[in-house]
């Protein structure tokens, strides 16, 4: 049985969620508030999360955050809010979805169901024990099987969507793809958002794996036509 996280401070609106992956197999635990949220995932493993951004003491984008400093599961973002500036922060931060309010429990639970099934099927593709080799070049080493990234010896850390946009590059180096490419490759053709969220993660892997961002020595921008993993 799949494990859900709801973190939702509207009673009404995580008991409708609640009760409808329930009926669909899942097990889920409700909390309301950000630290509760944090608490939570310290004490039991979760497959997912449901993530309100408007929450009481922390809001939702700052605990995807600190989320994405330990856990490597899908979150899905949901919010009242609109505007293109909420998506674009919330995938940029690491988010796998962003929904807007207000939507069916029916809808939410496909959702949890995709991102499900897409995330075992990312694990299966890079993570798996098998295919658990080490590839590096020029003092970047990636770890497929434990998905950690070491820039000459010192391991740095990847949010779950860096991981994969940078491993996608290195296994097809060489190679330009544009950014709405990237965005299909990584966050899949159905997903909410729009390839802008490929420009940040592109600037926060270098922020993190260059030495000078500015100058990249792995991933370069060809102007008018894209990325490309250098080798």
């Amino acid at each position: 049985m799949r494990n859900i996280l709801i973190v939702e401070d509207d009673q009404s609106i995580a008991k409708l969620q609640k009760d409808y992956l329930e009926l669909s197999g899942f097990s889920v635990k409700i909390v309301n508030n950000g630290p509760d949220s944090l608490q939570a995932l310290q004490e039991a493993s979760f497959d997912l999360i449901i993530l309100d951004i408007m929450l009481p003491e922390m809001d939702g984008f700052d605990v995807l955050k600190t989320i994405r400093e330990k856990e490597d599961i899908p979150v899905l973002l949901v919010s009242a809010r609109t505007e293109e500036i909420y998506k674009v922060n919330g995938l940029g931060l690491g988010a796998d979805d962003y929904i807007t309010k207000p939507f069916s429990a029916a809808e939410l639970v496909a959702r949890v169901k995709a991102h499900l099934n897409k995330f075992d099927r990312m694990k299966e593709r890079f993570g798996g024990v098998d295919q658990g080799s080490m590839i590096q070049v020029r003092g970047l080493e990636i770890h497929k099987d434990s998905r950690r990234v070491f820039v000459n010896g010192e391991e740095v850390s990847l949010a779950h969507k860096e991981f994969d946009l940078l491993l996608f590059l290195f296994e097809n180096a060489n190679r330009v793809f544009n950014k709405e490419e990237l965005f299909d490759r990584i966050w899949g053709m159905d997903a909410l958002g729009d390839a802008s969220t490929v420009t940040v993660h592109i600037a926060r892997i270098r922020e993190k794996i260059e030495e000078n961002p500015s100058k990249p020595q792995y991933i370069s921008t060809v102007w008018g036509a894209g990325y490309r993993f250098m080798v």
